[in-house]
């Protein structure tokens, strides 16, 4: 399974993410960032597939059905390297 910057693109998450700058959300080296240190792998998990609001701003990220679960722990896991 690919677990990198090719399933994000396969998904759609490069739509609005981008590795090193913000596009509409934030960078996956922010995201990183923010919860570096955290067991934050199952909380990125559950955004990815149901979405979620209010921790980066006003605009929401919306869900994305077409993200399996292991589809979305390979990307969580990938985006928390960045």
């Amino acid at each position: 399974m690919l677990a990198d910057q090719a399933l994000a693109q396969k998904k759609n998450c490069m739509a609005c993410h981008a590795v090193e700058k913000k596009i509409v959300g934030p960078s996956y080296k922010d995201v990183s960032k923010k919860y570096a240190g955290q067991n934050a792998n199952a909380k990125l998990v559950t955004k990815i597939m149901k979405g979620g609001a209010g921790v980066w701003g006003a605009v929401p990220m919306p869900a994305n059905p077409q993200v399996s679960q292991a589809e979305a722990e390979a990307l969580a896991k990938w985006v928390l390297t960045q």
